[in-house]
């Protein structure tokens, strides 16, 4: 196994080094592509060869580009690794253009192929009948053109989201209900007023516990419109060129070209699978849905519904008075430090790990944590967390590649991305470092591939979240809580709370559901339909599959970030959850320390990569292919709190 990744360790060297880094690599993947075409390569597993020697060139150049693009603290690095990924992009569109490269595979006689090099084989062929290697000069050139052009405005579109950090100016009596160190946090300025802003760790707390309802709604409104108006046309552009793409080649609509390479299969079946989940879910979601109405009755007895400004609220106050479950004395197990230590003790001992620290290692912020991944005394990867907010840097929560893995050849290198408190979490953020450490997981353990085409999470698309929401579970466990969650004494969460703490999940099951379905039905029909008025669609459809209202003048397509990564294929969150309540079936619930079990789903799914179709990684976990009842069962065991109604 080769060196690690080596990182500058003086921050003036960080624009010559992605310059380097892209340069070099890039150059490595075309001199694999030149010989490919020089005629003397028609040895099959020579293709293969030169052809995963070019995978490695894009998928190392590539890595390194799209996560500096995200995260480095200097713009002037943020704004040249952009410059690079674009500069990648049209070269990968080049590579699957060029009918050179293609008719090298096809003149290859496949005989002596097997395995997951075959398996390579039939995805290439794909890629560039997909790519439209077979159209004229004139329809290659413009497919040329649009992929330049969407490549720049995925970036814009992420660039507005990422940058646009709003905020509002609030009395102090307008905190009254947030926890005491969040009002620590945010003194009065000289005006006398607080300034709290919409990133995670201000948003989601406040809009949870401040009392003021005017407040939170002011709060829920800067963030719902962050990115607007901007992203409207840059949304609007993305869609147009799109299905111009996918009309080019051959296809009905964007969704039925992206959803040809998934699971689903067809554009068709993403409307059919988010209309029937989105019905399982609609009994319990409008009955819980009238239970946090009931309450807010309470407070304003003409309400008459309930939105995105009140529903955290009112949540937290239903679990509190008929869950006895308060999130700010849950929060007080949960110190950031202890979370993360825990997090690598339990997946380290599930899977098989160890996580070395490396506070030797140079990294783009000084937030940085860094951890070799050991396992069986030998090195496996690479891990960085990058943990908490901070200017110019990506919004949400994300794993990122920073290499991908390559048996005998480099180890997999993987990035953690995520806006938490330095202090104190809040358990729902702990259940979201769970599930992106799934990501992470998934990467490092199914990096020993031998082609880099199916290293890591390399997966239908459909799949991807499965293995993250299934580790989500472990953060509603009391065992599992019980060996890190401490108070500031030293006193471990207790069982019965955790107890509470999981019946108050269950609550809002269907809820959650429902607004997934509306989240998953926008994607796809802002693809299929190409609305000039993407506000009123967003209306319609949350009036047609969510239970909440629309919160009024908001525009939350604007930033809607997964519209530029996932595109249409926003329902695969909701197709990977019920594949996840499958997988969790298989797990003893009563130990979920049962190293066993997670040794044969690790070694079953998530070191396999994406060397053999989701579905079949499945069924060799399961025994079965994989079905709908878990994901069922789930919704109908939630509990109906006793009625508010006064």
């Amino acid at each position: 196994m080769t060196d690690f990744l080596t990182l500058p360790d003086d921050r003036g060297e960080w624009l010559a080094f992605v310059h380097e880094q892209a340069e070099r690599q890039l150059a490595a993947a075309r001199q694999a592509l030149d010989a490919l075409k020089d005629g003397r390569h028609r040895d099959a597993s020579e293709v293969v060869r030169l052809w995963n020697e070019a995978d490695l060139g894009f998928g190392n150049a590539g890595s390194v580009v799209s996560l500096l693009a995200e995260v480095h603290p200097d713009e002037e690095v943020r704004t040249a690794a952009e410059d690079l990924q674009q500069q990648v992009s049209r070269e990968l569109t080049e590579r699957d253009l060029d009918r050179e490269l293609y008719d090298t595979w096809v003149g290859t006689d496949p005989g002596g192929l097997t395995g997951v090099a075959l398996r390579l084989r039939e995805r290439v062929l794909r890629d560039f009948r997909r790519s439209g290697v077979d159209r004229d000069e004139q329809t290659r050139q413009r497919l040329r053109e649009l992929s330049e052009r969407l490549t720049v405005l995925d970036q814009q579109f992420a660039r507005a989201i990422r940058d646009d950090v709003r905020s509002v100016r609030l009395r102090a009596d307008q905190l009254d209900g947030l926890p005491d160190d969040y009002r620590a946090a945010h003194p009065p300025d000289a005006d006398g007023l607080v300034a709290v802003t919409t990133d995670y760790p201000d948003y989601v707390p406040f809009r949870t516990f401040a009392r003021d309802a005017g407040a939170r709604r002011e709060l829920t409104t800067a963030f719902l419109n962050r990115a607007w108006p901007q992203n409207d046309d840059v949304l609007r552009e993305m869609l147009y060129l799109r299905n111009e793409k996918a009309k080019l080649l051959g296809y009905q609509s964007w969704p039925d070209y992206d959803a040809e390479i998934k699971m689903v299969g067809t554009g068709k079946g993403i409307g059919e699978f988010v209309d029937r989940v989105s019905s399982a879910a609609r009994e319990y979601a409008l009955r819980d849905r009238d239970v946090l109405l009931q309450r807010r009755r309470q407070d304003e007895p003409d309400a008459q519904t309930i939105d995105a400004a009140d529903t955290a609220y009112y949540a937290e106050l239903i679990r509190r008075e008929n869950f006895d479950v308060d999130a700010q004395q849950v929060r007080r197990y949960f110190d950031f430090a202890g979370v993360r230590a825990g997090l690598l003790n339990i997946t380290g001992r599930l899977f098989g790990v160890e996580y070395q620290p490396r506070p030797d290692l140079p990294t783009w912020h000084e937030d940085v944590a860094v951890y070799d991944v050991a396992a069986d005394g030998e090195l496996r990867g690479r891990i960085y967390l990058d943990l908490h907010p901070r200017e110019g840097k990506f919004k949400h929560a994300a794993q990122f590649d920073l290499r991908p893995g390559l048996v005998d050849r480099q180890p997999p290198e993987g990035v953690l991305v995520c806006n938490f408190s330095r202090g104190v979490m809040e358990h729902s953020d702990v259940v979201t470092l769970f599930h992106e450490f799934g990501h992470l997981v998934h990467h490092v353990l199914g990096g020993r591939q031998r082609l880099v085409r199916f290293t890591g999470v390399a997966t239908e698309w459909d799949f991807v979240e499965a293995p993250s929401q299934l580790l989500e579970e472990w953060a509603w466990d009391a065992d599992v809580l019980h060996s890190f969650a401490k108070d500031d004494a030293g006193e471990p969460i207790p069982a019965e709370l955790v107890g509470r703490m999981r019946a108050a999940r269950d609550f809002g099951a269907g809820y959650l559901i429902t607004t997934q379905s509306f989240y998953a039905a926008l994607a796809y029909r802002l693809h299929r339909d190409r609305p000039e008025d993407t506000t009123a669609l967003v209306r319609e459809l949350q009036a047609a599959y969510d239970v909440f209202s629309y919160v009024p003048d908001t525009h939350f397509h604007a930033s809607f970030g997964h519209l530029a990564g996932y595109t249409s294929a926003y329902y695969t969150y909701l197709w990977s959850l019920v594949i996840a309540k499958d997988l969790f079936s298989a797990f003893d619930a009563g130990n979920l320390l049962d190293e066993t079990i997670a040794a044969r789903y690790r070694d079953a799914i998530l070191a396999r990569g994406g060397s053999a179709d989701a579905a079949d990684l499945v069924r060799d976990f399961l025994g079965r292919p994989f079905a709908f009842d878990a994901f069922q069962a789930w919704l109908a065991r939630a509990p109906r709190p006793i009625s508010t109604e006064t």
